[in-house]
């Protein structure tokens, strides 16, 4: 076994480590080391024969991504004796103590651990859990190996999550965590669905009767400026945090759990200069939003170019209602005015159906470049970048009859009663990205977790 000395940073990292909370929740804001200490703290008990932990991801593609579970244990569990299981994502240590990541990509899914005994339980990423697929796992915390059941977690911001009600008191009014209440154990119980809180269980009692079995809790706050490692590593990583989107930049570098976009949060008209010309050069895609029916939403193709100093430039947008086959004559006649140089971008939706659109689009595009992008995350998610771009004065619309109501509409998300240009613009923007890594302050953003 190594003799490399494995320690918390100090600060947050290391509270989060010491809590002595039945529940301790760590983060908060992005950038605090939260995989790090989730993977630290079943080290404690890897002595313990019998001792198993189990990490919760929503998918278990989350648990394999680049810098999520599976790939920091990697460099955290061999120096311990850990020995990798892939196929079931379990590490075996010598004493026989396990280490098992897993997924809740269903509420149903909750009910695959009935009858299960799991002395420590992780939940990375705590808000994309329903209260619900939680406190079943709660039932399921046990043990019979001499480790006092206990659950970690971390998380990010997000104000509509129950996640953000259950730390409530560790907040301030204005959304920020309180730093003298972090780390700061209180006790709760939960009966009918209702959550009561109060300073100690004697006191829970005395309200709810001697019979209820409260439970302890504390949130640990924690922010990239509290991870000197990360940014002796990556000074970089700051500035990845300062060009993202205001809601977003609210929420994973300061930590503000009331931080909700609303009209102009992504767009404003001030952002959008108007030029007379489109670049002489650069990558070109012309993306398309297709309505579900011609008398909804508009079916849009925004065409977008990058120049030579990275410079992102919305040349032309096409709106039209219509049925299949106007709008897959429109297509066509778009792309045959745009040129074999313009890549042709269609959404993929999820399903069969959205892989048929595809085919049945691109089949009457011979010779044309046509690429298909999955619209698997929410729409503001996908506006994210182009928003910080806009933001940072790197997006710019060719003059023309089209750009008044495309200002408004982009002004108006995500409130407007209208988002197909929006969504046309985003799928744009990151088909012309994909590949690329701009410099510091543009609007890709990786590895912000």
């Amino acid at each position: 076994m190594s003799g490399r000395l494995i320690q918390p940073q100090p600060g947050p990292q290391e509270r989060f480590l010491a809590s002595p909370a039945d529940i301790a929740i760590y983060g908060g804001a992005a950038g605090g080391g939260k995989t790090w200490a989730l993977l630290a703290e079943p080290l404690r008990h890897l002595g313990v024969p019998g001792f198993s932990a189990v990490i919760f991801r929503r998918t278990s593609v989350q648990v394999r991504n680049e810098g999520g579970l599976w790939d920091e244990a990697q460099g955290l569990y061999p120096a311990l004796g850990g020995v990798p299981r892939e196929a079931s994502l379990e590490w075996r240590f010598p004493s026989g103590a396990r280490v098992r990541f897993a997924h809740l990509e269903h509420d149903k899914n909750r009910l695959d651990w009935q009858g299960a005994q799991v002395p420590l339980i992780g939940f990375d990423e705590l808000t994309h859990f329903s209260k619900g697929q939680v406190f079943y796992l709660l039932g399921r915390n046990r043990s019979t190996c001499g480790v006092r059941p206990y659950v970690r977690a971390t998380t990010n911001p997000d104000p509509d999550s129950w996640v953000a009600d259950f730390i409530a008191w560790w907040l301030g009014d204005d959304g920020y965590p309180m730093p003298e209440r972090s780390g700061v154990v209180r006790w709760f119980v939960h009966l009918e669905d209702v959550l009561y809180w109060d300073d100690s269980p004697e006191a829970l009692r005395a309200r709810l009767g001697d019979g209820v079995q409260p439970k302890s809790a504390t949130f640990i706050a924690a922010n990239v400026h509290d991870n000197r490692v990360l940014l002796d590593h990556d000074p970089a990583y700051l500035a990845n945090l300062d060009a993202l989107p205001r809601v977003e930049r609210e929420r994973l570098k300061h930590g503000n759990w009331h931080a909700r976009a609303d009209a102009g949060t992504f767009f404003r008209r001030a952002w959008l200069p108007v030029s007379g010309a489109p670049p002489a050069d650069g990558r070109r895609v012309r993306a398309w939003d297709l309505a579900a029916s011609p008398d909804g939403d508009w079916t849009v193709g925004v065409r977008l170019a990058r120049d030579g100093d990275g410079v992102f430039h919305v040349e032309d947008v096409e709106r039209l209602r219509g049925t299949p086959g106007e709008v897959e004559r429109a297509v066509q006649a778009v792309a045959r005015r745009d040129g074999t140089g313009t890549t042709v971008v269609l959404p993929r939706d999820p399903g069969q159906a959205g892989v048929a659109q595809v085919r049945w689009l691109a089949a009457g595009l011979p010779g044309y470049t046509v690429r298909a992008r999955s619209q698997t995350s929410s729409k503001q998610a996908r506006a994210a970048a182009v928003s910080a771009q806009a933001e940072a004065g790197n997006l710019r619309l060719v003059d023309g009859p089209w750009v008044e109501p495309f200002i408004k509409e982009l002004e108006a998300f995500p409130q407007g009663a209208r988002d197909d240009q929006v969504d046309a613009l985003a799928t744009a923007f990151n088909a012309l990205c994909d590949g690329t890594r701009p410099a510091a302050g543009q609007g890709r953003i990786k590895g912000v977790y």
